[in-house]
């Protein structure tokens, strides 16, 4: 049984990765902005750089997967820097107080959320863990939200970055919202639809996060998507099959460029990201394609 600190684990991915470490036997510890209201809880507040670090010590690993939803507003300049304080903040925050633990009470791995935008639009290009970062709003974050936690890599701290991909998922995240659609019969693609989407499922997500807490011998970035990345028209076809809907609809560019203004971008950029290292340290994904990814998310 390990003692683990997860922030964001009320989220889509916390939640099932808080899931399936209680089900093994591990101890929890969840951080939240109000006051706790139970032994398994710590006291933090990510934009005021505030977090109870007395509650840390002795924890194994740290994990950080909070941030304000990237899809869940249109992106204004207020907005932007919430979602940039909310990641860059809340790992700084906490970084720093590893950092500060007596190293006998340090944990010894310290997981760092990030995504798959580090490397902006990738075109048909393939690309693994050691690209460089794009241009942009994203790229930008993702590469500050990584330097966030030098403190804990400085003090000696197993540090890793995961960069997530689209995770396949009816609870949440972008995927979230598009079942509805499909499922009503409503979707198709958007765009011309020839841009790549990397995918994962949400329970391969977790077990490679799972997966890297357990192996001394990794840090650094790692990218969590599928082996095979599809474009947005192959997707859209695979979720009309496995739903048995039709996917006669698409959403042209101008329109979304209307109706999601800079966060378009993104929507119609091509990301074509594989997980090389991922693969490489012995990870076997459960659910490498998209449709089995599809049916798995119930």
């Amino acid at each position: 049984m390990e003692r683990i600190a997860v922030a964001g684990a009320s989220g889509l991915i916390g939640s099932a990765l808080v899931r399936s470490l209680t089900a093994d036997g591990n101890e929890v510890v969840r951080l939240v902005r109000r006051e706790p209201r139970a032994a398994d809880e710590i006291r933090w507040d990510p934009e005021g750089e505030y977090v109870d670090a007395d509650g840390l010590a002795g924890c194994d690993a740290v994990v950080n997967l909070a941030g304000a939803g990237v899809g869940d507003r249109r992106w204004t300049e207020a907005y932007k820097a919430k979602i940039r304080d909310s990641r860059v903040l809340g790992t700084a925050t906490l970084a720093r107080a590893v950092a500060g633990l007596p190293a006998r009470r340090r944990p010894r791995v310290f997981v760092g959320g990030s995504a798959i935008g580090y490397y902006g639009d990738t075109g048909e290009r393939a690309v693994d863990e050691q690209a460089p970062p794009g241009r942009g709003f994203l790229p930008e974050l993702c590469v500050e939200w990584e330097s966030a936690a030098a403190p804990a890599r400085d003090a000696g701290v197993r540090t890793v970055y995961t960069r997530t991909g689209l995770v396949v998922s009816r609870d949440g995240g972008a995927c979230g919202r598009l079942f509805p659609l499909f499922s009503a019969g409503l979707g198709g693609r958007l765009g011309d639809g020839r841009q790549y989407w990397s995918f994962v499922s949400l329970h391969d997500e977790v077990a490679a996060i799972r997966h890297l807490l357990d192996r001394e011998d990794l840090s650094g970035p790692f990218n969590l998507t599928a082996p095979e990345p599809l474009t947005n028209r192959e997707i859209t076809e695979a979720m009309g099959r496995v739903l048995r809907r039709p996917t006669l609809f698409a959403v042209p560019s101008p329109v979304l460029r209307a109706a999601l203004g800079e966060m378009a971008g993104d929507v119609l950029g091509s990301q074509r990201v594989v997980p090389k290292r991922l693969l490489e340290s012995g990870f076997s994904f459960a659910f490498p394609g998209i449709e089995g990814a599809i049916r798995a998310a119930g």
